[in-house]
């Protein structure tokens, strides 16, 4: 069960594992961020109606704005200056797929997107792109037909698509007609928000499942967007996409930090033809190590008995958690000296600069129990980017 369990904390254990201090506060944000519409007066309006792009990054990023504006205030009573918004997960992903190109033409017949064309375009043509729409417009959708925003649900609509118009819905009436499951998900969501008595637990709870339900419609949708991509990052946007189906079940708290901090474990560049974790050169050790653990949710025996099965012991059977539910998310960092020793396994694997993927196995394997001391030096290296000398990490 060791090797089993070691790639389950790969996935899950580490996004409660704090990574490290953040040195300038301004990397959190999303890009662009403060260049961002903040108000419905900053977009266009026709007919009495806001007009939003959501094909051009500033205007989407701008409904993010708009939103964590508007529900700034119910979040007050958890942490000052919004911090503690479960929302601001949204568009820090978002942040960061711009920031990687994950949001222009894979198919490099147009410029959208791209660095030497209009950078600031999201192509219809990118499978990033298309699942953040279910998790842009649909949310802000959702919350303008909640009342949280203080406007007719029927003032705002989104310019449509280039293509593929039926795959997307532009105003709150046709996504309900189209995702009524999911659209009820979201609102459902709003409406604890604005109760006083609701926790941080009950908001995560219907957070994540209105985020689920939202990317298991698009993943359906643009399962053949992967088409345009190499097999090495088609095969990252699945698992990437798959991933969220772990981070929900133990309620990952989507705030700001939290979520920047996650996003340290993702890759720093589009995959090509002949990347191959973990030994991407300019990926960290923590980097390849998280990638090659996503890569294992693709392994049909991992994947479906594996990881799975682990899920449903820890999370769902409470093996390693209290019953009590405020017990049992705290329970859930019981399991970080199980994450350490992974990140440890990561900073071995960087040091030693393997060779065999039949080592790194055997690396991984070893028991969390008898590493536990010894990794010390390793895990406290690891912070600063360098690593431990092989025996100390024995």
């Amino acid at each position: 069960m060791a090797f089993n369990l070691s790639w389950a904390c790969v996935i899950i254990g580490c996004t409660f594992d704090s990574l490290g201090r953040i040195s300038n506060i301004s990397d959190v944000y999303p890009p662009l961020w403060k260049e961002s519409p903040d108000q419905f007066s900053d977009y266009k309006v026709e007919n009495g109606k806001y007009i939003i792009n959501v094909w051009n990054y500033l205007e989407r990023l701008g409904t993010y704005k708009i939103l964590l504006n508007k529900t700034g205030k119910y979040f007050e009573k958890f942490a000052p200056e919004n911090e503690q918004n479960i929302l601001w997960g949204l568009p820090v992903h978002h942040g960061w797929q711009y920031r990687k190109g994950k949001l222009a033409d894979p198919t490099q017949r147009a410029d959208c997107g791209h660095e030497s064309g209009d950078h600031l375009c999201i192509s219809v043509d990118s499978w990033w792109a298309d699942l953040n729409y279910y998790l842009s417009a649909i949310p802000f959708l959702a919350v303008v037909d909640s009342g949280i925003m203080g406007i007719s649900s029927d003032n705002v609509t989104f310019l449509p698509a280039s293509k593929d118009q039926m795959n997307f819905c532009d105003n709150v009436s046709s996504c309900y007609s189209s995702f009524p499951d999911t659209m009820k998900k979201w609102n459902k969501f709003y409406q604890q928000v604005t109760l006083y008595s609701s926790n941080f637990d009950d908001l995560l709870k219907y957070l994540w499942v209105a985020h689920v339900s939202s990317l298991k419609v698009a993943r359906k949708k643009f399962h053949n967007r992967l088409q345009h991509y190499s097999k090495q990052e088609a095969e990252f946007e699945s698992s990437r996409a798959l991933f969220v189906d772990y981070l929900a079940p133990p309620l990952f708290p989507s705030a700001l930090i939290r979520t920047y901090e996650l996003q340290k474990g993702l890759p720093t560049q589009m995959l090509v033809s002949g990347n191959k974790a973990p030994f991407i050169s300019d990926f960290t050790g923590f980097q390849n190590t998280v990638l090659l653990g996503l890569n294992f949710l693709h392994k049909p025996t991992l994947s479906t008995l594996n990881v799975k099965r682990f899920i449903s012991d820890v999370l769902l059977r409470k093996r390693y958690f209290s019953k009590d539910m405020k017990e049992e998310r705290e329970g859930a960092l019981r399991i970080s000296e199980i994450i350490m020793w992974t990140k440890n396994a990561a900073c071995r694997i960087s040091k030693q600069r393997m060779s065999q993927p039949s080592v790194i196995a055997a690396n991984l394997m070893v028991s969390p129990e008898g590493t536990r001391d010894g990794n010390k030096e390793c895990l406290q290296s690891s912070s600063h980017q360098t690593a431990a000398t092989p025996s100390s990490a024995a």
